[in-house]
């Protein structure tokens, strides 16, 4: 059984203990083609001695020819290009790995900007390409945890937790308990909408007026 897997992109590789933690403690770990180098040089300091990931998997484009050689047993090579390596880890996991119960994608930020945006917006595209049912998947950083939701849902963050909302569906409602800025009469027609909120109870509530996508970044 591999109840909780961690997926490991090429973007910055965690320097604090929390993501560190769930890489250590993962029964999976994936690196996305040459985050299998950034898993290399920081294995020892994450494990206390070194070792390999489960897997590799991406086009490898960004993995030397050398590196592909020496860890070719370990490493699965997927050329097609409608899906970046973050996405064929995801879809390879729920193809091939039973008992799954979380996904947790590490190192998806800290590089291009524009990979990180992609990287945390593909989370939402995630609940409608995949079967997700009973499996919570999200994007941890040094930085804060990002995940999706596609329907009313309680959060239990803690009290005084920064909270940010975002969706692409403007025709959504969502009505909140528990946060210092109620979102009740938000219209999601920009990106700013919903940030930069708090928590003020130790559960928050977020009510859907419709089935729909968005996206909730906790710091």
């Amino acid at each position: 059984m591999h109840n909780n897997v961690v997926i490991i992109c090429d973007g910055e590789f965690p320097k604090t203990e929390y993501p560190r933690y769930l890489i250590r403690t993962a029964d999976f770990i994936i690196c996305c083609d040459g985050a299998l180098v950034k898993f290399l040089r920081n294995s020892k300091a994450v494990f206390g001695q070194e070792r390999l990931p489960d897997l590799v998997i991406g086009d490898m484009d960004t993995l030397s020819s050398a590196m592909q050689k020496r860890y070719a047993d370990i490493i699965i090579k997927e050329d097609e290009q409608d899906h970046n390596d973050q996405t064929k880890a995801v879809r390879w996991v729920l193809n091939n790995l039973k008992g799954v119960e979380c996904i947790r994608i590490v190192g998806a930020s800290g590089g291009r900007i524009d990979h990180t945006i992609g990287n945390a917006s593909l989370l939402m595209e995630y609940t409608r390409m995949f079967d997700l049912d009973g499996i919570s998947i999200e994007s941890v950083s040094d930085n804060g945890t990002i995940f999706p939701i596609c329907d009313t849902t309680e959060i239990e963050c803690g009290y005084g937790r920064s909270v940010s909302i975002f969706s692409p569906d403007n025709s959504l409602k969502i009505r909140s308990e528990g946060l210092m800025y109620p979102t009740d009469e938000v219209v999601f027609d920009n990106w700013w909408k919903a940030t930069l909120n708090k928590s003020t109870a130790e559960t928050v509530r977020l009510t859907f007026s419709h089935r729909s996508l968005a996206l909730i970044v906790l710091d």
